[in-house]
């Protein structure tokens, strides 16, 4: 378990709660609020579980690299740490901020509480900064004018898939969906993503086992889990899990050799530890100083969101939100986020513009946008929901 870090200048001490900062805040200081659920505790059976400070990590390191540039420009960032226990409300955390003068959140939430907590904002003249939820709709008929997403949309996820299929020739695909309805969203992105690219689903179905992965007494193999998988036409398996309830369970176990993407297997990402090009290495390095531990998308996400606004408060010369906010989709504005290219939001959704990595489990495959994949504008806006297919009206 990652030990938590002490409290500097310029950071609130982790975990502490918005009731203890001052009633309003000091002018020449910038305050972004991160707001989550605490991680439940692991399973017996999870290996792999998520850290106490997952995501959390992230946004402090980010503020350190505010900090490290506001030096120059006499700008002092300072996080606050809302940990929203079972039956905390967002909204009345959020608003409590902001009546304190907070303009900047960045939230790890599902898309209900992010969408009510940017509704109970929608005021205010603040941004929120969606870290954690990939649901496309908040990229289309539910988006927000005052909402911008670090997270890639399930859309960018299923088409770095479906590229790479493209690049490797593999065009026929078995999509075996979960019950979720997080899993049904992810299902029909990828189906999307097929149509897009002119990949064809010879064959989908329901995966109806259960939850094997989190089954104790399971055996090494299931053939009457498996058996579905035979007589089918595919090149490669496509798994939509989003619970991780069984979707691990898969490869390997297909009758006939084939790979595996999705939620498992191939699995299409923002960050990963074996990235280290660009400039990805250095902050790998300061990371596992940081928290002791390897950086994760959550946590790339929300450095994402706080980065946002200490390099658009750089670009300006200003902290103030009225200023920021809108700058925030201005073509000037650029992210340099070790991606190999300079990030930015997309005027007509806020989505923000990302190479998308490929990985297996312990190596980095690819990096989409794959080469060959052109756009009038930029190669990542072949990633997601262009401009002319969108459904956004901004509320």
């Amino acid at each position: 378990m990652a030990q938590e870090p002490k409290a500097e200048i310029g950071e609130s001490a982790p975990g502490s709660l918005p009731a203890q900062q001052p009633a309003t805040m000091p002018a020449s200081e910038t305050h972004i609020a991160f707001l989550y659920r605490p991680v439940p505790a692991p399973s017996s059976y999870d290996a792999e579980a998520d850290p106490e400070d997952l995501g959390v990590a992230g946004a402090r390191m980010a503020v350190k690299d505010n900090n490290s540039t506001g030096r120059f420009t006499k700008q002092t960032y300072t996080l606050d740490e809302v940990a929203l226990e079972e039956g905390k409300s967002a909204v009345d955390a959020a608003k409590e901020l902001a009546g304190k003068g907070v303009k900047y959140f960045v939230v790890a939430l599902p898309s209900a509480e992010l969408l009510a907590v940017a509704d109970a904002l929608k005021d205010d003249g603040v941004a929120v900064f969606n870290a954690g939820a990939p649901d496309d709709s908040l990229r289309g008929a539910d988006c927000r004018i005052n909402v911008f997403h670090t997270i890639p949309s399930r859309a960018m996820q299923t088409d770095a898939i479906a590229q790479y299929m493209t690049l490797m020739r593999w065009r026929k695909i078995f999509l075996i969906v979960g019950p979720s309805e997080r899993d049904k969203a992810y299902a029909e992105a990828m189906k999307n993503s097929a149509r897009k690219f002119g990949l064809k689903i010879t064959a989908e179905k329901p995966w109806t086992f259960g939850p094997l992965m989190k089954a104790r007494g399971d055996t090494p193999t299931r053939a009457e889990a498996m058996i579905f998988t035979r007589g089918i036409d595919y090149d490669m398996a496509v798994v939509a899990d989003e619970e991780q309830d069984w979707g691990e369970y898969v490869p390997y176990r297909t009758v006939d050799p084939r790979p595996i993407a999705g939620t498992a297997g191939l699995v299409a990402t923002t960050w990963h530890p074996t990235l280290e090009t660009w400039g990805a290495a250095q902050a790998q390095n300061r990371f596992r100083r940081l928290s002791g531990r390897l950086m994760r998308p959550l946590d790339y996400q929300a450095w994402a969101g706080v980065r946002s606004v200490g390099e658009a408060a750089t670009q300006k010369k200003t902290t103030e939100a009225a200023t920021l906010v809108p700058y925030l989709v201005d073509p000037a504005f650029n992210l340099p986020a070790y991606k190999g290219v300079s990030l930015s939001y997309r005027p007509w959704d806020h989505q923000l513009r990302q190479p998308i990595i490929v990985v297996q489990p312990k190596a980095m495959v690819s990096v989409a946008p794959e080469q060959g994949f052109i756009h009038q504008r930029t190669p990542l806006d072949t990633l997601g929901t262009d401009q002319p297919e969108t459904t956004c009206k901004f509320k």
